[in-house]
């Protein structure tokens, strides 16, 4: 009985040991290793697919790990790049630690800045991204009828995509938060208008309490049908053309494009960039003034006129502060 014993006890301090070296050993990859459970995956299915993938030694030990957490394996795909212990790679299954490509969409960015964004990250190439971006305008066609491209409509945000994603499931994750935002702001009717004026005052101003008096005079300017002048309109039509050179030209002034509102009468045919929430509720909620003019107070902020003469005096001012460079 006592070797019976002492054998157990062996036994029982030997099991201990490896399920202790199993736990508490970091093993694993030296490369990036991605694996991918399915929804529904059991935690047997789990453990044999981490051990298959060399993530963990042992997949009976992740089992009895599991029996004694009790923790909620999350779905999704993983990337393990280094040796880890069993622990911490349960524990991150637990977390739903998933595997994604952060895309950081800032407030103005128009769909050629976005994707650049999304081919640095490798997701996609530009181009393709704004083919899909012509191509799926149908994804607004509830807000919008007469949307050109989803410009206006891929909400600033920061979204975390899975490997695989390509540019149109980025498009339509980009697309359902638009929506999401439109139903929490009240925006249902006279989209169009709404998008395009928000996206020109997105681009005129960082300042939030000024957006609305920015819409404000871009509103006036429209009722007395004087043109809207704004210079992001005369990038975006270089942009279109392919022939933006980082600053604006006399001839990107000149340039015969429906987005140039120096040289075409009313908004654009549709947005400049992809406004965020301040800009969508300034054009849907602008500032009653009379003013008709704005010009920059080379602090950040503007000086904003309601004649031509008030106008030209703040443009003078704004010309000595830097120097004679400035711009109406």
């Amino acid at each position: 009985m006592r070797k019976v014993l002492a054998i157990c006890v062996l036994g029982g301090l030997g099991f201990a040991a490896w399920v202790a070296f199993c736990v508490l050993v970091p093993t694993g990859p030296r490369q990036q290793t991605f694996v991918e459970f399915k929804t529904g995956s059991s935690a047997r299915r789990i453990a044999s697919e981490l051990k298959q993938a060399g993530i963990i030694r042992s997949s009976p030990a992740f089992l009895l790990l599991h029996l004694y957490r009790h923790g909620s394996l999350k779905a999704g795909e993983y990337a393990f790049d280094r040796p880890d212990t069993l622990s911490d790679v349960y524990n991150r299954i637990v977390r739903g630690d998933t595997y994604a490509r952060v895309l950081v969409v800032p407030e103005g960015y128009n769909i050629f800045d976005i994707a650049a964004a999304v081919e640095k990250l490798g997701i996609d190439s530009q181009q393709n991204f704004l083919d899909q971006a012509r191509l799926q305008v149908a994804l607004v066609h509830d807000l919008d009828p007469q949307a050109p491209t989803l410009e206006g409509y891929l909400y600033p945000d920061t979204y975390r995509l899975p490997r695989k994603d390509k540019s149109p499931d980025v498009i339509a994750a980009m697309v359902k938060r638009f929506h999401q935002e439109a139903r929490l702001i009240g925006l249902a009717t006279d989209v169009h208008r709404i998008v395009t004026m928000a996206s020109i005052v997105e681009k005129e101003t960082a300042v939030p309490e000024e957006r609305p008096l920015v819409a404000g005079v871009f509103y006036n300017r429209l009722t007395q049908r004087m043109a809207l002048d704004t210079d992001p309109s005369v990038i975006y039509a270089a942009l279109l053309a392919n022939r933006y050179r980082g600053t604006i030209f006399a001839s990107d002034l000149q340039y015969s494009s429906p987005y140039n509102t120096y040289r075409t009468a009313g908004l654009p045919p549709g947005p400049l960039a992809n406004p965020g929430k301040d800009s969508l509720l300034a054009a849907m909620h602008p500032s009653k003034t009379d003013y008709l003019y704005f010009v920059s107070d080379n602090q950040g902020h503007h000086r904003f006129a309601r004649t031509l003469d008030e106008h030209q005096r703040n443009v003078a001012d704004y010309r000595r502060a830097v120097g004679g460079a400035g711009h109406n």
